[in-house]
């Protein structure tokens, strides 16, 4: 294998790795925020017993995680469907420009043919 591609590999493996390290790194940051969200809503709520804290505590941070991963996905599904919206144009608009230069590079060739027949019949 020549050593471009493995490091090419190496390099792909990296980020790879980077990318999940940082999605760990940023769901652990989430949940620790919608901790302190709950905790500090537990503690305006001051007639609440440890267990009823707790709960709300767990139930707030379920709910606020299960909301996130909703948002995510459909953030996502929306990229995808962009993505798709561009690419197709892209091809339409790449098409079209490839006809156009066609068109001209024929254009050009007719010319080009009927001035070199006019310079031969000229010349005669």
């Amino acid at each position: 294998m020549p050593r471009s591609r493995s490091r090419r590999g190496l390099a792909h493996d990296a980020s790879a790795v980077m990318a999940e390290a940082e999605g760990i790194v940023m769901a652990r940051s989430h949940i620790a925020e919608a901790r302190r969200e709950a905790e500090a809503l537990c503690a305006d709520l001051p007639w609440l017993t440890t267990g009823q804290a707790e709960d709300l505590t767990r139930h707030y941070v379920d709910r606020r995680i299960d909301l996130t991963r909703q948002m995510l996905r459909t953030t996502v599904r929306r990229a995808d469907e962009l993505r798709r919206e561009y690419e197709a144009r892209y091809a339409e608009l790449r098409d079209a420009l490839l006809r156009r230069h066609v068109a001209w590079a024929s254009g050009l060739l007719a010319c080009a043919t009927g001035v070199n027949g006019a310079l031969w019949l000229f010349t005669r």
